[in-house]
């Protein structure tokens, strides 16, 4: 009998997917960031505008209410794509840092930061990149958005829209229905209702003089998902969906659907009525019945806590065991939910591309 033993200086789970499989690689200070894809449908016309418009999205330094670091964030693509279509081979990128400021993190060599990933990867693993949090920096989701990209193209009839619901106590009072999705991207907070925009933005200004940084959720909106994705025990859709959010900096929850609102309801007040032609009357199942998408709008909403790193004096840990007070320095996001709105996409649109091309397989076989 072999027993596997994972070696202290190894680090897995660099790779999500099942079919359509993303493995990224790239610390934030690095030379470059990057991703091979592997899975892809052979023959799929690739829009490499649209891609780098994705990326546009998520980038630093796109407004006042974000980090200022500068990168333009323009993905090189290596193989998998040949004349505008995939080959079906794996698809291999990287994406150049190219405004690293790494003496910006000097004085953190020796210190922890509180809530942040620092003290853990360096008990892990004996060592850490400590310049801009290395690997565990959210830089590393620009990959995952030219995968979102790539899957999006994939499952091109789904519409998948994500924009930011609140910032710490200002939320938008509209269910999703009634929000205008076109509105989303003429504000930097990324909210579709514009009087709520304005009130986040400047309370995250605000927050921003204060040194200080405040949480946020974003609600994501899948549509047009075809009857049947997803499996009915162990990969169940929105169990999917969960653990691909949960994977994104920052996130410390999610929920779909009625979410905890609907543990405070009873079941005559829960239940989705049929009508007729299969479709419901309320969708509080959130599209996802029995872990199986039901064709229904599948919604759900992302909670990101504020960024750790504080542009203020706080209370740090030393490699030597000792408290030390130290104020943070560098560019960082004093919110991290509008430059979020395309990861959540991204990784949404992983998984339905993952499950689309598993259903196709399953169906082939019947």
């Amino acid at each position: 009998m072999f027993i596997f033993v994972q070696n202290n200086s190894d680090m897995a789970g660099n790779s999500y997917g099942t079919l359509f499989r993303i493995t990224t690689f790239g610390e934030s200070h690095g030379e470059a960031l990057g991703g091979i894809i592997d899975g892809c449908p052979a023959g799929i016309q690739i829009d490499l505008d649209a891609i780098q418009k994705e990326m546009q999205r998520r980038k630093p330094g796109q407004s006042t209410i974000v980090t200022q670091r500068k990168e333009e964030d323009e993905v090189q693509f290596l193989s998998g794509i040949f004349e505008g279509k995939t080959t079906g081979t794996p698809i291999g990128f990287i994406i150049p840092n190219t405004n690293q400021k790494s003496d910006d993190y000097s004085h953190i060599k020796d210190t922890y930061r509180p809530s942040h990933a620092d003290y853990v990867y360096e008990k892990k693993y004996g060592i850490r990149d400590y310049r801009g949090g290395g690997r565990s920096s959210a830089r590393e989701t620009a990959s995952r958005v030219v995968a979102g990209a790539i899957a999006k193209q994939v499952i091109s009839e789904i519409k998948i829209n994500a924009f930011v619901s609140s910032v710490g106590e200002i939320f938008i009072d509209k269910p999703y229905q009634d929000l205008d999705f076109s509105l989303t991207e003429t504000n930097a907070v990324r909210c579709p209702d514009l009087a709520s925009a304005e009130k986040m933005e400047a309370y995250i200004k605000e927050i921003k003089k204060q040194g200080d940084t405040v949480g946020g959720t974003i609600t994501c909106v899948i549509q047009n998902v075809p009857i049947g994705l997803g499996e009915p025990v162990f990969d169940k859709l929105h169990a999917e969906l969960g653990k691909a959010m949960l994977s994104i900096n920052a996130v410390h929850g999610f929920e779909y659907g009625s979410g905890f609102c609907g543990a405070r309801m009873k079941g005559s007040e829960h239940n989705d009525l049929y009508n007729e032609d299969g479709t419901t009357k309320s969708n509080l199942s959130g599209g996802i019945q029995g872990g199986i998408s039901n064709g229904m709008d599948i919604y759900f909403r992302v909670a990101f806590k504020p960024v750790a790193t504080l542009i203020q004096k706080q209370e740090v840990l030393t490699n030597q065991n000792t408290i030390i007070e130290q104020q943070g320095k560098g560019r960082h996001d004093p919110c991290v939910v509008p430059r979020a709105v395309p990861i959540v996409e991204a990784m949404a649109a992983i998984v339905l591309a993952d499950f689309y091309l598993i259903n196709k397989i399953n169906k082939s076989n019947y």
